[in-house]
């Protein structure tokens, strides 16, 4: 854990991955910081996926996706630092029993079609959108990361499908299709043909006729990109510009005056938690202590800490601050050597016809 940021508290977790608020001792700026066990990654073949999402994530940066700020490392845990959204996931205030307005969940879609356009287009499938990952703040909702470049099986069609059950079920309460994860290949193509999906009967038409071709279990026929979106007549009169710069008013606004997360994580990471972050310090030193003191040929699991110093040597370590500061200054160097280049054409040009004058008044004798 690094010195430049400070743990405020935990606010999620995962099968082997954890999240906390921090705050950025400089400028006391926070984030989401999500950490995961090195051990636990390579015992459950986790880190070759850890290492791809990091990958994509150093390489795309859109205003409706959590972006990643910094990454880094220390002998037990890869730390990934993203933006933080304070307003809560739609999962959870779905289970709070919010009932989300048509209006809504329209902005919703629309913005959640910029972040998917945005992934199509740099050849991205998400396969992972679901309420769960849809992160809120006081104007819009952001996507979690989840993504896989292509993979057997997938295509973009997929995305808006899961675009389509999330819409769905943010508006009813409810999925469209009663599906769990165990359910096989067979059941699920069985109940896509003999099942029809159920509207209510108070949501518009044009509502209707969205999640329709969202819906469609055909993925040619399947609505899936921007301009089949744009292309619905609920959408017709949408700004997408003002959707894109969060000039759009939310009809659904978090309460600011909480937390929109299950306490009880913070009380986990205090209390039951056997490896707590805010005991790390103290913990590897005394680690360090007791593996100088005795043999490493004695170790008993050798294998492991091969991995372990494989995932040490090949982890990507980020800086986006540091990384647009450098782009900002080249910009700044390029902006001035254009501003150096077009004064120096100025004198040239100047100069050029100076000597012109002097050439024609000493020809002509009339200077």
């Amino acid at each position: 854990m690094k010195k430049t940021e400070k743990i405020l508290r935990a606010i999620g977790k995962g099968s082997f991955g954890k999240v906390c608020i921090v705050q950025k001792r400089d400028t006391e700026k926070m984030y989401a910081m999500k950490y995961m066990n090195k051990q636990q990654c390579i015992e459950r073949d986790e880190v070759r996926n850890v290492f791809r999402e990091l990958e994509i994530l150093q390489e795309i940066e859109h205003v409706f996706l959590v972006n990643l700020w910094y990454s880094f490392q220390d002998e037990e845990d890869m730390f990934i630092v993203v933006d933080l959204l304070l307003g809560g996931d739609l999962r959870y205030h779905l289970q709070q029993n919010i009932q989300f307005t048509e209006e809504a969940v329209k902005l919703y879609i629309c913005e959640m079609t910029l972040a998917l356009d945005y992934l199509q287009n740099q050849h991205i499938i998400h396969r992972d959108l679901k309420p769960d990952n849809i992160l809120l703040d006081e104007q819009a909702p952001e996507i979690f990361h989840s993504f896989v470049n292509g993979g057997t099986g997938y295509a973009f069609q997929v995305d808006w499908w899961s675009l389509g059950v999330t819409a769905y079920e943010v508006l009813r309460g409810w999925r469209p299709y009663d599906i769990h994860s165990n359910s096989t290949v067979e059941s699920l193509m069985q109940l896509f043909s003999t099942v029809s999906v159920q509207y209510a009967s108070v949501w518009s038409k044009d509502m209707v006729a969205l999640l329709r071709k969202l819906l469609t279990v055909n993925p040619e026929h399947r609505f899936s990109g921007l301009t089949d979106m744009q292309s619905s007549p609920l959408l017709s009169d949408v700004n997408w510009d003002a959707v894109y710069e969060k000039k759009e008013e939310a009809g659904f606004v978090p309460n600011k005056g909480r937390l929109h997360c299950d306490p009880t994580f913070e009380l986990e990471e205090m209390i039951l938690e056997s490896r707590p972050l805010h005991k790390k310090k103290k913990r590897l030193a005394k680690n360090k202590s007791r593996d100088n003191s005795k043999d490493s040929s004695q170790s008993e699991n050798d294998y492991l800490q091969e991995c372990l110093e494989v995932v040490q040597q090949e982890f990507m370590i980020f800086n986006r601050e540091k990384l647009k500061k450098g782009q900002e200054e080249s910009s700044q160097s390029e902006c001035q050597l254009e501003a150096e280049g077009a004064a120096a054409d100025d004198r040239e040009a100047e100069s050029s016809t100076l000597n012109m004058c002097s050439s024609v008044c000493s020809s002509t004798s009339s200077c």
